[in-house]
């Protein structure tokens, strides 16, 4: 249930800006068109003239001559009402002349509407009634009772009299007596009768079934247009009325429709929510076209509307004169106060800027100050790294070399009672057989050789791997099945620890020195590495565990040059 409701709300949120973008848009769309009205009247002028100039061929026939100043008065019906009614009596006077009552009947009944939108009442009541009904040929009945109906309506606006109301609501029923019913003059008479009845559902319903057939920008989609914002207006949907309102005098404007009343509605509908400017840009465009167009029936309709939304325009526009004398008054002040304050600033930005630059240098030097302490304290901590290293191995190899010791110790105790025991007991053969092998010697050698390899790879546990790196993959040491270290690598862990005399490895390896220099040789001319830098990398290399003390912690290899730090009493006591 909560998803469904939130879902609803979440709908009507999204219509509501979606129509709030489309008025917002027909706004534009129609301020856009008030401003281009003379683009709009040139391109009439432009069409009437083309028109105009078929009227100058010698050649042409008093029967197009006709035609022509009808399609001109037409053109000129919604323009210029005075163009209109002189070319709808040139017209006339062409019918006259070539004896068709018909063509006269229609140009009277034209001249009729065009008197009556001009406001010339009496002119053209007396035109109306010197029309013969009886001698109108059917299809002139139809402009007839069209004609009586908004004579009386225009009639009725003017003088608010109810019979002149009903006799336009009687004609408007003869006319839509005679006419078909599918045709679309008949559509929009009916639509009109619905709008100004009770029945404003329908009436809506039906207008907006006439709206979705109709072309955009033609008379009739302007004309339906305003009628479905009436319909709204009754009902009181102000953004609804707005919305065909716009839409009527857009398509009017474009059109270069002067006699328009969608503009005028939609002035007064933002006149009576307070906006005031809005209405009195769009009053001001519908003067403008009534006075253009010599349309003296809306000046009269209009005069008390304009006067209205005029003063409010006027007396808004005052108070923004009063306001903007104010804010006008207090940003002087302020003006006064903001250059002071400026001025001060910029004194005080001196000074900052001399204390700056008295900052700026004692901070160079205290960069310099601080880079070298920070140069100090690295050679610090390689020095303390160095000698945690150093006392590192010197713990491992003095625990070592106690542990050998001893271990040697008792193995003399234990060797001396044998003799001893030998020699007591006259078993001078067997006495001189156990001196004269070499087991016991050889024995001990392999033992101490596999100290070594535990003692260094406990401290340098990758030295095998870090060694290998140095040399290229067709020589790389690979250990057997239960080796730690061979000869190579422990001529190369001597290296490590600093015992880089070949006659000293030679020594405790047992090994001859041309060996040891043959082994060190091979491996310099195999390596990865520039031969010159061979030995001193290895003596950089290996690792042992990161471990704290104090508060440095020390890292698992160590830059070169420092790797001197080998106990080497040991390794001489052991030689």
């Amino acid at each position: 249930m909560k998803k469904i409701i939130a879902f609803v709300v979440l709908f009507t949120v999204i219509t509501g800006l979606s129509a709030k973008t489309g008025r917002d848009t027909l706004s534009v769309q129609l301020n856009e068109a008030i401003k281009n009205k003379s683009n709009y009247d040139r391109q009439k002028e432009q069409q009437l003239a083309e028109t105009k100039h078929l009227l100058k061929i010698q050649s042409i026939l008093p029967v197009q001559t006709y035609d022509f100043h009808r399609e001109i008065a037409l053109q000129y019906s919604k323009y210029i009402i005075d163009s209109a009614i002189y070319y709808t009596k040139q017209s006339r006077d062409i019918a006259a002349a070539m004896n068709r009552h018909d063509w006269v009947a229609e140009a009277d009944l034209r001249l009729t509407h065009l008197y009556t939108t001009a406001g010339m009442y009496i002119e053209a009541k007396n035109i109306l009634l010197a029309v013969d009904r009886q001698l109108l040929p059917k299809t002139l009945l139809p402009l007839y009772f069209e004609t009586y109906s908004d004579f009386y309506g225009y009639y009725g606006q003017s003088n608010n009299q109810a019979m002149n109301i009903r006799l336009n609501i009687a004609y408007r029923d003869s006319l839509l007596a005679i006419l078909d019913t599918a045709s679309m003059q008949y559509k929009i008479h009916n639509a009109v009768k619905l709008v100004h009845s009770p029945q404003t559902e329908a009436a809506e319903q039906y207008l907006l079934d006439i709206f979705r057939q109709l072309p955009e920008g033609g008379a009739d989609y302007a004309l339906v247009s305003y009628l479905l914002g009436l319909v709204y207006t009754r009902r009181h949907e102000v953004e609804q009325l707005r919305k065909y309102f716009t839409l009527s005098a857009i398509t009017d404007i474009r059109n270069a429709t002067k006699d328009h009343a969608a503009l005028q509605s939609l002035a007064l509908s933002y006149y009576e929510t307070g906006d005031v400017e809005r209405a009195y840009t769009y009053m001001k465009s519908v003067m403008d076209d009534i006075d253009f167009g010599k349309i003296r029936f809306r000046v009269i309709e209009l005069a008390s509307l304009y006067s209205a939304v005029n003063t409010a325009y006027l007396t808004k526009t005052m108070q923004q004169k009063k306001e903007l004398q104010r804010y006008f008054i207090l940003i002087s002040v302020l003006l006064f106060f903001l250059i002071i304050s400026v001025f001060y600033v910029y004194r005080q930005m001196r000074k900052v800027s001399g204390i700056k630059k008295e900052l700026s240098e004692t901070n160079l030097k205290l960069t310099e100050l601080n880079q070298n302490i920070s140069h100090a304290n690295d050679k610090l901590h390689k020095m303390n790294a160095r000698l945690s290293e150093a006392n590192h191995i010197k713990e491992e190899y003095i625990a070592q070399f106690f542990d050998i010791c001893s271990g040697y110790i008792d193995k003399l105790e234990s060797y001396r009672k044998m003799l001893h025991k030998k020699a007591a007991g006259n078993q001078h053969e067997e006495l001189f057989k156990t001196l004269k092998s070499t087991t016991l010697v050889d024995e001990e050698r392999k033992k101490l050789y596999e100290t070594f390899d535990t003692v260094f790879l406990n401290l340098y546990p990758s030295f095998v791997e870090d060694f290998n790196s140095l040399l290229i993959n067709e020589e790389k040491v690979v250990l057997k099945q239960g080796e730690r270290l061979n000869t190579e690598l422990r001529i190369f862990a001597l290296i490590r620890l600093g015992i880089t005399d070949s006659v000293k490895i030679a020594g405790f390896l047992r090994y001859s020195l041309s060996t040891i220099y043959n082994y060190r040789t091979r491996a310099r001319n195999n390596t990865v590495v520039s031969r010159d830098e061979f030995e001193e990398m290895v003596m950089s290399i290996g690792s042992m565990p990161r471990e704290k003390q104090g508060d440095a912690v020390y890292p698992r290899a160590y830059a070169r040059g420092y790797s001197q730090v080998a106990p080497k009493g040991l390794i001489n006591v052991l030689m």
